[in-house]
């Protein structure tokens, strides 16, 4: 069963801008280490920057419904498989709230200007989620 679900898009330059203007202190309250490690090294590190910030807006989107306290940036954790395939990683209440009986998955894309990426919250009674 669908919980929620939760898109997001920002323009790169949107994330640049923060990084010129805040830094390590924007960096460092959004981002988890392994977050800023893999999107640090990356040629085109606003980019990756941009995927991950989306992709936390549409996790937070995807189970508001369901979640009704605030999250912090660094409870929501985007990484990739080793696939490539991206996939999230919830820490304290929110990694609590899901549980072994709740899933998200996880979709990103981008453009020369923008990202936008899709979660969807759902039960693990559902078996045919590709």
């Amino acid at each position: 069963m669908v919980i929620g679900i939760g898109i997001d898009i920002i323009e790169i330059e949107r994330i640049k801008e923060s990084v010129d203007r805040f830094g390590d202190k924007f960096l460092n309250k959004v981002f988890t280490q392994i977050e800023l490690d893999y999107c640090l090294s990356k040629a085109n590190k606003y980019q990756h920057l941009a995927a991950r910030f989306a992709a936390k807006e549409a996790v937070a989107k995807a189970l508001t419904d369901a979640w009704d306290k605030s999250f912090k940036w660094k409870d929501i954790e985007v990484y990739n498989e080793a696939s490539g395939k991206p996939s999230v990683r919830l820490f304290g209440e929110l990694n609590a709230f899901l549980g072994t009986d709740k899933s998200l998955k996880l979709t990103m894309s981008h453009s020369q200007n923008y990202v936008t990426c899709f979660a969807i919250a759902y039960s693990n009674g559902i078996t045919n989620i590709a």
